[in-house]
């Protein structure tokens, strides 16, 4: 894994090439007061002052600088770096006037590659972005590291991230914390979770299902409980997908990857809450212990529910695991799990669905993504759609019969699991790109991990810009 650390530096004079920034309404301006050899330079690269436009500027000797185009450049946006970051060849960069601001996030993640499977890597050396801001670089590298730690996780193929595995991934989270890992598995599982227990009881011993926790923090401050969705893999169960619905099911543990990073990130900065990290982790699979639709389970919680389709199974594991969560009385909730198509066809796959049972938490949450550019959007808990997933023969369905409404029943479902009293949310996020953006990597990545991480900095980190 590349160290962020020393991609970010403090300016103290260091050599440096300067990258000029310029955007369409300054450049022609700009481009008047400079010598001629830079007027054919921009020229023959074709540049315009567009956003994410690079061109490589001559010097009066062997010397370069870099000339960039950005949306606005009185007001740099997280990205607007990413792509340089992603083409320049390896040196130590810093802006030829002012600071880059939140434009040094964007600078790391444009580094990212998952290159672990290819013989042949191509890897660029470092490129070292310079700022006036140090103050900035500590909490820029977390969430950096906390995005590629989703990141990576997704990107896995199931073959080598499984149950076993993702409990891996989170001891060392729970090592970062000098704190112990709890794991449930086997008899007691059974016992006391046999929702997750059922959804994974298909699986070879080997990638056996479990529940992963862990706790953090002072018992003096407020008790927050993070969970996430982890299905190591789902082939719909007996319900089986087809090959197209299957191909991606790799990132079915999404939800935990983004718990996981959030876990590091509160740990990472101390934040003074009682952490409570819960992930039921899971392989959805088939075989003749696989669940049949029809069975009624039993939950945690004591509901009866029937199982109307094997592979509406993530709402399942994660009724466990928010019972789980609320017995110990936490001040909120929040969960994480890549739970509906449908919350994909009513924002698509850059937005994920927020659903939350408190006003306050919600504004939290979407306040932070929008600080952040983050983005979330609020769907509603109708409350009249839960006669969609009722049953005739137990308490309710894991899913009805009408496609409409997916995302919302879905988390009505999961509100059936949360305690009276608890503030809770429920992101329904892709944690997926189908396509790459400046800084955005097609394949695994972190959508709803800064809102959520901003919220809880808002409300308990004294956080105010």
């Amino acid at each position: 894994m590349t160290d962020l650390a020393s991609l970010l530096q403090p300016d103290r004079g260091q050599a440096a090439i300067p990258l000029h920034l310029t955007d369409k309404k300054s450049f022609d301006d700009w481009l008047k007061g400079q010598p001629e050899r830079v007027r054919q330079a921009t020229k023959a690269q074709g540049f315009k002052g567009e956003g994410f436009q690079l061109a490589i500027l001559p010097g009066e000797r062997d010397d370069w600088s870099v000339l960039l185009g950005v949306a606005n450049r009185d007001s740099l946006s997280e990205w607007c770096l990413a792509k340089a970051a992603e083409s320049l060849p390896e040196g130590t960069y810093k802006l030829a006037e002012g600071s880059p601001g939140p434009a040094v996030l964007g600078w790391l993640l444009g580094q990212y590659r998952f290159d672990r499977f290819k013989k042949d890597k191509q890897a660029k050396g470092p490129r070292v972005l310079l700022t006036s801001e140090p103050a900035r670089i500590e909490e820029t590298v977390r969430i950096a590291e906390a995005t590629n730690l989703v990141r990576d996780l997704v990107n896995l193929p199931a073959g080598d991230l499984g149950p076993a595995e993702l409990q891996a991934a989170a001891q060392e989270v729970a090592d970062s914390g000098g704190v112990k890992l709890k794991v449930t598995s086997g008899k007691e599982l059974i016992e006391e979770y046999p929702m997750i227990h059922a959804v994974g009881a298909a699986a070879t011993v080997e990638r056996a299902p479990r529940l992963i926790e862990l706790e953090w923090g002072d018992q003096r401050h407020p008790r927050v409980a993070i969970v996430g969705k982890g299905v190591c893999f789902d082939t719909g169960g007996l319900d089986i997908k087809p090959s197209s619905g299957m191909r991606l099911m790799k990132k079915d543990m999404g939800g935990a990857a983004h718990a996981l990073a959030l876990a590091k990130l509160i740990i990472g900065a101390n934040l003074p809450v009682r952490l409570h990290l819960l992930i039921p982790a899971v392989e959805n699979a088939v075989s003749a212990a696989a669940t049949r639709p029809g069975d009624i389970l039993r939950s945690r919680q004591g509901l009866s529910v029937e199982i109307g389709n094997t592979d509406a199974e993530g709402r399942l594991i994660l009724a466990d695991a928010l019972t789980r969560a609320c017995e110990d009385k936490p001040e909120l909730v929040i969960d994480f799990a890549t739970l509906t198509g449908a919350a994909r066809v009513a924002l698509g796959p850059d937005l994920p669905a927020l659903f939350a049972n408190d006003d306050s938490l919600a504004a939290d949450l979407v306040g932070g993504g929008e600080a952040v550019t983050d983005p979330v959007w609020r769907m509603p808990l109708w409350k009249a759609y839960e006669e969609l997933f009722s049953s005739d023969v137990a308490d309710l369905s894991n899913a009805g019969e009408t496609p409409f409404a997916g995302s919302v029943t879905a988390a009505l479902f999961l509100q059936k699991f949360v305690g009276d009293g608890v503030a809770w949310a429920h992101f329904d996020t892709f944690a997926w790109r189908a396509s790459a953006k400046p800084g955005r990597p097609k394949g695994g990545d972190a959508l709803s991990l800064r809102a959520a991480w901003q919220g809880l900095r808002q409300r308990y980190g004294g956080v105010t810009d």
